[in-house]
């Protein structure tokens, strides 16, 4: 499956048109990306000939403009069933002036914040107005999933815990991370991934870092080893789960700090329901770790938004009052991080549900001794 079915974009693009219209602006211009793939289901790359889609706020019908050596691209979208103008072009004409003819002078924009400077600055002199950021009229549309996406993002957590379940097979005193690395990519596309988007063997001291990816450190008996990984299944909404794992037993200090992470962790999972805000979430779990003197060592949001994109809103971040509703996913992934030392992170995505939250993550949480 590459697409959902063209209705569900073509409710999308209305959509969205409603949203720019309710925010005073006079269209949106779409350049590719996780927006556009979202809005018709397009996977064309952005390059220097500028491909957009321009959805007038009026309702009018939507045209993609797009170089003619790049008609191939929208062959897998959904533009031709929904009736979209295509609005080709060759080297010599200029796409924005061809974008800046649909729309009134000045006009009132809203660019995909992927867009590259190379086409929004042009973009910008042309339309004789600097364009604001889509993204806060589209994260309504964006946050909230439909129950296909949740059935996609479903997938793409067993899909990731699968892979975790065979950790043993990977993780073992002897191997650098790179070579662990290795072998986790393959399986996660083995698994049902179409690639593995992300890959982080932090071992050691290592695992002090959040954002690590893997090096040629061998793995030590004794080392605490995080494994952040994920990646997309079709038709392209992404796993990302964390687990960490202990080679051979540990420490009966490392043992006690883990539990208090597993608690925290539990913690922010339980608050979530429909009403709750988002910084609520991470207050919950964060201050399990405050009360046990482990809050300094918590040095990163809670978590982000997941769909199309890895990262996405909502944010579950101290200062975010934005209330959670039924459909919205994201990660809760708390960890402790001891520079030098060692780290720990335990990840799961989940679903807000009408009463609660579904998690699509079922690995079990504690330390995973291998």
């Amino acid at each position: 499956m590459t697409r959902f079915p063209s209705s569900v974009y073509d409710s999308r693009v209305r959509r969205a048109a409603e949203l720019a219209k309710s925010a005073g602006l006079d269209a949106l211009v779409i350049t590719p990306g996780p927006d556009l793939r979202y809005l018709i289901g397009s996977r064309a790359q952005s390059f220097e000939r500028l491909t957009a889609l321009v959805i007038p706020a009026d309702g009018s019908t939507a045209s993609v403009v797009i170089p003619r050596l790049e008609l191939a691209a929208l062959r897998e979208s959904a533009a031709n069933e929904l009736g979209l103008e295509i609005r080709d072009w060759v080297d010599g004409v200029s796409p924005h002036e061809m974008v800046a003819a649909m729309l009134p002078s000045p006009a009132r924009t809203a660019v995909a914040d992927a867009m590259p400077a190379l086409h929004l600055i042009p973009l910008t002199e042309t339309l004789g107005a600097a364009p604001v950021l889509a993204t806060e009229v589209l994260r309504e549309l964006r946050m909230t999933k439909d129950a296909d996406e949740i059935a996609a993002l479903r997938r793409a957590g067993a899909a990731i815990d699968r892979v975790h379940a065979r950790m043993g097979e990977f993780l073992a005193a002897g191997r650098t991370e790179a070579e662990v690395a290795a072998d986790i990519g393959r399986a996660i596309v083995d698994e049902g991934h179409t690639a593995a988007e992300f890959i982080i063997v932090g071992s050691g001291p290592h695992g002090a870092d959040p954002h690590h990816e893997v090096s040629d450190r061998v793995v030590q008996a004794g080392d605490i080893v995080v494994v952040d990984i994920g990646g997309p299944v079709e038709p392209g909404y992404n796993s990302d789960s964390t687990r960490t794992y202990s080679i051979g037993e540990p420490s009966s200090e490392v043992a006690a700090k883990f539990a208090v992470l597993e608690r925290a962790q539990q913690a922010s999972v339980e608050s979530v329901r429909p009403g709750v805000t988002a910084e609520a979430v991470d207050a919950a779990g964060r201050d399990v770790l405050i009360e046990e003197g482990l809050g300094e060592y918590f040095v990163h949001r809670t978590g982000h938004g997941i769909g199309l994109s890895v990262h996405e809103e909502p944010y579950i971040v101290a200062g975010n009052s934005m209330t959670l509703t039924e459909g919205m996913a994201f990660s809760i992934e708390p960890g402790i991080y001891f520079r030098g030392e060692w780290g720990a992170r335990i990840e799961d995505i989940v679903v807000v549900t009408a009463d609660g939250c579904e998690s699509f993550n079922n690995r079990p949480h504690g330390l995973t001794v291998l």
